[in-house]
């Protein structure tokens, strides 16, 4: 059997742009991406903590600090609102005791102030 768990969550980024004629998407700091497991072009859940809106989206590597929310996502958020970007993993029975999550929470600044 195989049960989806969280696999990488990024706690607090504030989105710093948004580009409504965009194809889609999530931009996302692309050494937030990489300490927090998270792959270019993986699928992951966004919840708004301002509003409560929840979407599923793709991310896309960005540089330093930006958080930038393209297309129809774009009207899910305002610049500066707070996100919770999670990925998932399907994990097998026998790595369960195993599995650990990869979490980074983030100040207002887009910087990691705690790392689990």
């Amino acid at each position: 059997m195989l049960y989806k768990l969280l696999k990488s969550k990024l706690h607090w980024v504030r989105v710093t742009s948004k580009d409504l004629n965009y194809e889609g998407s999530i931009v996302i700091d692309s050494e937030m991406m990489e300490e927090a497991g998270i792959l270019p072009y993986e699928s992951v859940l966004v919840i708004n903590v301002e509003t409560g809106a929840r979407f599923e989206t793709y991310a896309i590597p960005g540089s330093k600090g930006e958080v930038k929310l393209n297309g129809g996502t774009a009207r899910l958020a305002e610049v500066g609102d707070r996100l919770i970007v999670m990925a998932f993993a399907w994990v097998e029975e026998g790595e369960l005791e195993r599995h650990k999550p990869k979490v980074l929470v983030f100040n207002g600044r887009n910087e990691v102030v705690l790392r689990r």
